[in-house]
């Protein structure tokens, strides 16, 4: 089937390596807008929505046999990966094909000691040796990512963009070092990393510090969300929701920055309506990266 101008091309049927969240949904429609039927594979114990109007399987993130069974099956020749993955596979849980035993020792080094990006770009060079393309989502949903500005009604004032530049340089440094992608400065001040817990459990200790006067009263505090250095962008970009926004506004935050171009906004028009009604800014970003190469 041939693609539509500007979409990427995709090699026999596409399918959706779908973890948690709405991600994977929104993803599915926008490979239908283009004219294709996705083949979803649903990662067991992380994939939470309702995909019984795709064909679809549950498959074990670790069980590439499997995996390589059904990409014969259905011709697969592209696959998107999708939504969040809550946990690392066991050991236990791994079954190689032949052509991955060759980087098992490899997968074992990555799945016990690597970060996420790390992972993540094991996986992808995994689902390459089994014969599928990797694209990256916004190939195929382009509108789901952010744009340089202010996305709603709200703006970010200059004491907002003090805490933006404060927490954009330690979201780099943290992305540098293969942990999270997003920080929180507070009166110019970082006050909060994310770690392998997510972004909604730091604002969630966020909130805690402010009930817990160990914050200025009122509102004030940005979140900032961007790319790691050097990440693969074909999978993992930083994305917000309107659980990102609800969380913000509960930690007494003014506003949400975001990479331009290199982050997902998941149903934007609900994520700015429920921004202008908080009184919250989204914007995005471009920010300045000294540390790369």
């Amino acid at each position: 089937m041939t693609s539509p101008a500007g979409a990427p091309e995709i090699t026999g049927r596409l399918a959706i390596l779908a973890g948690q969240g709405r991600f994977p949904v929104l993803v599915a429609r926008a490979v239908r807008d283009l004219g294709h039927d996705p083949y979803i594979f649903g990662i067991k114990g992380e994939a939470d929505q309702d995909w019984s109007g795709y064909d679809h399987c549950q498959i074990n993130i670790a069980d590439l046999k499997q995996f390589a069974r059904v990409v014969r099956l259905q011709a697969i020749g592209s696959v998107i990966l999708a939504g969040g993955i809550g946990r690392r596979p066991d050991l236990i849980d791994i079954r190689p094909t032949w052509r991955s035993l060759t980087g098992f020792l490899t997968s074992l080094r990555v799945i016990v000691s690597g970060g996420d990006d790390k992972i993540l770009r094991f996986a992808i060079s995994v689902l390459e040796n089994e014969g599928v393309k990797v694209l990256a989502a916004q190939q195929v949903a382009p509108a789901l990512l952010g744009r340089l500005g202010p996305l709603g009604r709200v703006r970010p004032g200059s004491a907002d963009v003090q805490d933006i530049e404060a927490a954009s340089e330690a979201a780099l440094a943290l992305g540098r070092l293969d942990v999270g992608q997003g920080a929180v400065s507070v009166g110019g001040r970082v006050i909060a990393l994310e770690g392998l817990e997510g972004t909604d459990a730091m604002l969630a200790r966020v909130a805690d510090l402010r009930a817990g006067n160990r914050l200025p009263s009122g509102r004030g505090g940005v979140l900032v969300k961007l790319c790691k250095p050097g990440q693969d962008e074909r999978a993992d970009l930083p994305s917000i929701g309107t659980d990102t926004v609800a969380n913000a506004h509960a930690a007494g935050l003014a506003g949400i920055a975001i990479e331009a171009g290199r982050s997902l906004v998941l149903e934007r028009d609900r994520v700015v309506g429920e921004a202008d009604r908080l009184g919250l800014f989204v914007t995005g970003i471009q920010p300045r990266d000294e540390g790369a190469s």
